[in-house]
């Protein structure tokens, strides 16, 4: 079955196998059958012959470069790629590397692909060891490596393909939300938000079988009926999974019949925790007499881990100074040209509230500062914030360096000082820490980022909530794979101009 549950499941939320058996109900029309399971079928074949061609094709291409004289060759280079061919297809269903749920979204499809590939590396090095084969070494250290990427990036092809498919409201999972009608509704403002996810919300069962205001609707998702109409709507109206938010009177009990009853079938069952949005390293699952337990580790912002994420911003930063250097020369050429100095210094504040003089490419006017009072009536951000669609401040040289970010690049020379970090919370003015609750003030426990979750997720479109909320998320759940993961995603974020402004 293809859906991220795997992804909802390290994000906290666990998820258990389940079904639709399709009786109409009357008064509700039946949710259409058949499409979806087609498409998880389709993108699962797609993935298998991509993974399997590439596997293939790459070994032939690798073996044909020995014999031509590229390297090495000889008689054993045949069968050390006829074995780590075999290997590396072996390993992937053994690794789950092809299970449906994992294809297509979040990072679990890639960690299994991983692991596969390695344990194929591991075993071919092994049996080269004990048969004394020297050939196997150039397999086990490059050529399999090599071959593992090119099937990655196929993946990643399909990845994308399928992220179009959902753009456009294709390959979509069909799912009841159940919960208080406050936790529905956050629950599809957020699936609306990344379609990417793959879930289509179509129904909603709700504490009193009504919307907000005795309506018939939550965000204008039809409500089916109250918390106990959940087993018959999803049998009768066909929903492919059922997600469970906050909501009175749901105790463990009645979500076990719930699931019991589910069992057996194709419908998966989600369950929000609602409590924190906490995942990852932190979170660990422990049994007391049969009894899970979520244990949560305190946030650790020291010892190896940061030491590397140091390194790395500060190696990255000074390679991209050297890389971006002709770009810096032309945009100050251009800012100069438009009058007024080339640079932006800004007092903000860092980690643990110390401060710091941030510096950007100038795209205002020169008193945008002292022009920012007359102009706080036509602010449009709640919160501390000052946002405006059209600010009449900005220069038009500095619109175009705001569309893509190039505002920002010279914030790498704060990033190679080591007042901010590739990645971070949006550095705050000491006037909107002033303003900070206790919640907030989290914020500060990082380096602020040139890039972060509030970028890649809207940037200016965002609401002073949302932009809190995901900093503290970054804070609560930070670690380098999600480092990496937002940088990568930053590219797309900065190329699209999406809440530039």
């Amino acid at each position: 079955m293809f859906n991220p549950s795997e992804v909802a499941a390290s994000a906290g939320v666990p998820v258990v196998p389940a079904q639709r058996v399709t009786e109409p109900t009357p008064g509700h029309p039946v949710v259409p059958e058949g499409s979806a399971a087609r498409w998880q079928r389709r993108l699962r074949s797609l993935v298998i012959l991509s993974d399997v061609s590439i596997v293939l094709v790459a070994t032939a291409l690798a073996v044909l470069a020995g014999w031509s004289g590229m390297y090495a060759a000889d008689r054993a280079q045949l069968v050390c790629g006829t074995i780590a061919a075999a290997l590396l297809i072996v390993a992937m269903p053994l690794a789950r590397a092809w299970e449906g749920r994992i294809l297509g979204v979040g990072s679990a499809e890639f960690k299994r692909l991983g692991r596969a590939v390695a344990g194929a590396a591991i075993v071919l090095g092994l049996g080269g060891l004990t048969q004394l084969v020297a050939s196997v070494r150039i397999w086990v250290f490059l050529l399999v490596p090599l071959i593992g990427c090119l099937v990655a990036l196929g993946r990643f092809t399909i990845r994308k393909w399928l992220h179009r498919q959902r753009h456009n409201g294709r390959a979509m999972l069909s799912v009841l939300a159940v919960g208080d009608e406050s936790a529905v509704a956050d629950m599809i403002r957020r699936t609306r938000r990344d379609p990417h996810f793959g879930w289509r919300i179509d129904g909603a069962c709700t504490p009193t079988g009504r919307g907000p205001g005795n309506e018939a609707t939550v965000e204008g998702v039809p409500v089916v009926g109250d918390l106990d109409s959940v087993g018959p709507a999803v049998f009768g109206l066909g929903y492919r999974v059922v997600s469970v938010c906050q909501a009175p009177g749901w105790g463990p009990k009645r979500l076990h019949r719930l699931a019991w009853e589910l069992e057996g079938t194709e419908t998966e069952l989600a369950v929000a925790p609602g409590l924190m949005e906490i995942a990852g390293p932190r979170m660990h699952i422990t049994p007391v007499d049969g009894l899970p337990l979520v244990r949560l580790s305190q946030p650790r912002f020291t010892g190896s881990a940061r030491v590397v994420k140091t390194v790395v911003d500060r190696t990255a930063a000074g390679l991209l100074l050297l890389l971006a250097a002709p770009v810096f020369l032309a945009v100050a050429l251009a800012v100069k040209l438009d009058g007024g100095p080339v640079f932006f210094r800004q007092e903000r504040v860092g980690t643990n509230g110390r401060t710091f003089r941030m510096v950007k490419f100038r795209s205002m006017v020169i008193d945008a500062e002292a022009r920012l009072a007359a102009l706080s009536a036509s602010n449009e951000a709640a919160g501390p914030l000052f946002k405006m669609t059209r600010d009449p401040r900005i220069t038009k040289i500095g619109a175009v360096l705001r569309k893509y970010s190039l505002d920002e690049l010279p914030q790498l020379f704060n990033v190679l000082g080591g007042s901010m970090s590739l990645v971070g919370p949006r550095p705050p003015l000491p006037a909107e820490v002033a303003t900070y609750e206790d919640v907030a003030r989290r914020r500060l426990l990082v380096r602020p980022g040139m890039t972060g979750l509030w970028q890649v997720s809207g940037r200016s479109n965002l609401s002073w909530e949302e932009s809190v909320r995901l900093d503290l998320r970054y804070v609560e759940n930070w670690s380098i794979a999600l480092d990496l993961t937002i940088l990568w995603k930053t590219i797309g974020a900065v190329l699209r101009s999406r809440g530039a402004y």
